[in-house]
């Protein structure tokens, strides 16, 4: 009786250990269940695995190096596996913006993937020697070169939806050149600018659930032009979803349901060059064919991209844009869970069936994620050798003062020059992007008191117009 009782103590004990264990491991992984996307749909993600972040150590090294701000951004476990190769100029991304030139960076802006933010930040949240002007109550911001009349950025902020209202590659490739040409003055020659496009990507799930929500509050975006090979698509090409004005209060049944939504796979479409499969004539081919061809060039063109950042990784997505053109921001890159696709409770059914939808996308995501995360680990790597080469340099030109000091004795083998004090050393510049970090996993939001009164318009707070908003620049 006693040997049962004593093993049924220890049986306890042990269960109690581990579910203990299991607390603290879920306290880790996901520290409020309020905002834990493990209990919603993040279960689907099967590519989103605990395998996602870069290896680094969390804590100073033997170096001297600082820990790592960016190890856990997305709650992960801090180990990446790439699964593409990439050649080395695609995984060097710094071009020689000059600002001052004749280079123009180019936005291309994809609903619901948090691009709104990232322009507002484009703006207004920019170290320049000229900084945009921007007015209250003006939707617009003058962003010109120092000592010119020229824009350097085209955007939703900086010049309107110039090429049609969410202008996709094909459209912008095509249109933006010419727009540019005609704010030239008459008597001046036309300079030969260098185009950097850029652009953000969201999950695609997330994405098109967020849209769905926003079709639902009465967005249409049927203000856009859909040009290709010259012309916009005719009602045949391109059927509507919905009788009347708009699509509001529509369920995510009808949302799915209908075959013409541009919701599938948009940024797949949105990043392809659509003349490749004869516009929106989906007869000039077959489904699969035609996919086959738009992944393939999205992932071309994305790849050919000076730049495109995530929705889910803000802080890299930041890090990385400011080594790309040599531009700071004043206020870091902040995210947070409470978007309102984040609080849909969606069926495990429903969520295999917008993955099916959106295969293309979800394949296209898992492209760029693996693309986005080489770039950082290799563009982080490097720094970190530039620092410990600065170092050496620097304790190599202490040693040859102290030697120069002492002429007649030189240093032995076990003797070291005093290492200098701290403040004689010029810290490595950093990005405020690096510090005062709010991590998070959702569409982008700004923490409380870190930037001006403006930032509170976020992306889905006001159901615009538009039809209305179609700004000619």
């Amino acid at each position: 009786m006693d040997e049962k009782s004593s093993h049924s103590h220890r049986l306890l004990i042990v269960l109690l250990m581990l579910m203990l264990f299991g607390v603290i491991v879920l306290q880790y992984v996901c520290p409020g269940t309020s905002d834990c996307q493990i209990f919603r749909i993040g279960s689907i993600f099967k590519s989103n695995s605990a395998s996602d972040a870069i290896t680094y150590r969390n804590g100073d090294g033997k170096d001297g190096s600082p820990k790592d701000p960016y190890i856990s951004e997305d709650n992960a476990l801090v180990r990446f596996v790439p699964r593409f190769n990439f050649t080395k100029a695609d995984l060097s991304r710094a071009v020689d913006f000059n600002i001052k030139g004749d280079d123009v960076i180019v936005f291309l802006h994809i609903q619901k993937t948090g691009g709104t933010t990232f322009g507002r930040h484009l703006v207004r949240n920019i170290q320049l020697e000229r900084p945009c002007e921007c007015h209250a109550g003006q939707k617009k911001c003058t962003c010109l070169r120092p000592g010119k009349k020229e824009t350097w950025l085209f955007s939703r902020f900086s010049t309107g939806w110039s090429c049609g209202l969410h202008a996709d590659w094909t459209e912008l490739t095509n249109c933006v050149p010419t727009r540019m040409d005609a704010h030239e003055a008459p008597e001046t020659p036309i300079p030969r600018r260098n185009y950097y496009y850029i652009t953000i990507l969201r999950d695609p799930v997330w994405r098109y659930l967020s849209e769905w929500r926003h079709v639902q509050r009465g967005a249409t975006w049927k203000a856009s032009l859909h040009v290709c090979d010259g012309h916009s698509p005719t009602l045949s090409e391109l059927p509507s979803c919905y009788l009347g004005d708009d699509w509001s209060g529509c369920t995510l049944q009808e949302f799915m349901d209908c075959p013409y939504n541009l919701a599938n796979n948009r940024q797949t479409r949105m990043l392809a060059d659509l003349s490749l499969v004869g516009c929106y004539n989906v007869s000039a081919m077959g489904d699969e064919d035609r996919s086959a061809v738009l992944l393939e060039s999205a992932k071309r063109n994305l790849r050919g991209m000076a730049f495109f950042g995530l929705t889910e990784y803000q802080r890299k997505t930041q890090y990385l844009f400011e080594r790309t053109f040599r531009l700071a921001f004043i206020a870091p890159f902040t995210q947070l869970n409470g978007t309102r696709a984040a609080s849909v409770e969606v069926a495990l059914d429903t969520q295999r069936r917008i993955r099916r939808l959106n295969r293309w996308d979800v394949e296209l995501y898992e492209y760029a994620r693996d693309l986005f995360l080489q770039r950082f680990q290799r563009a982080r790597q490097q720094e970190r050798r530039q620092a410990r080469e600065r170092r050496q340099q620097e304790r190599r030109r202490l040693r040859g003062k102290l030697s120069s000091a002492r002429p007649g004795r030189p240093l032995r083998p076990t003797e070291e020059a005093t290492p200098p004090h701290r403040a004689d050393i010029r810290p490595v510049p950093r990005s405020q992007s690096t510090q005062e970090i709010v991590e998070g996993g959702g569409e982008t939001l700004e923490a409380e008191g870190l930037l001006p009164d403006w930032w509170d318009l976020e992306e889905n707070g006001t159901l615009e117009d538009y039809t209305d908003n179609v700004e000619q620049w």
